[in-house]
């Protein structure tokens, strides 16, 4: 279960690198045959997880700047999914957890960092685009 694990946290960097980033900033999922972001078809702004899979393109072709423009959060879980995904990985393959233990609490405390990040770009987004 574990290595199924790894490999998810670095799928999403190998199909990314197979989408052309779009210059938006955001809209890059719809490559994958997914609607337009209904905030921004419905409101005009974007949403919290806009941009996110265009940083994932981004990060994937090792243009960091470029990702972050496109979102932040997104861009630190791609750069933590790829050091995750293999530690998840060699620790199944080892049948034993490589140097610490996963916690629950460490995943919540990550979590809610990323949250934080999400949240404050968002706000930021926004009001550059009001501004």
């Amino acid at each position: 279960m574990a290595a199924v694990v790894g490999l998810a946290m670095l799928c999403p960097l190998a199909i990314a690198f197979l989408l052309v980033p779009d210059s938006r900033g955001h809209g890059t999922h719809e490559q994958l045959g997914l609607p337009p972001c209904t905030m921004v078809v419905l409101f005009g702004i974007r949403c919290p997880t806009c941009g996110s899979t265009t940083a994932f393109a981004y990060l994937a072709r090792g243009q960091l700047i470029k990702a972050f423009g496109a979102n932040v959060s997104a861009t630190l879980l791609a750069l933590l999914s790829v050091p995750a995904g293999i530690w998840v990985c060699l620790s199944a393959i080892r049948g034993r957890w490589l140097m610490v233990v996963p916690s629950g609490v460490a995943a919540i405390v990550v979590a809610m960092v990323f949250l934080t990040i999400a949240i404050i770009d968002w706000v930021c987004r926004l009001l550059a685009d009001f501004l």
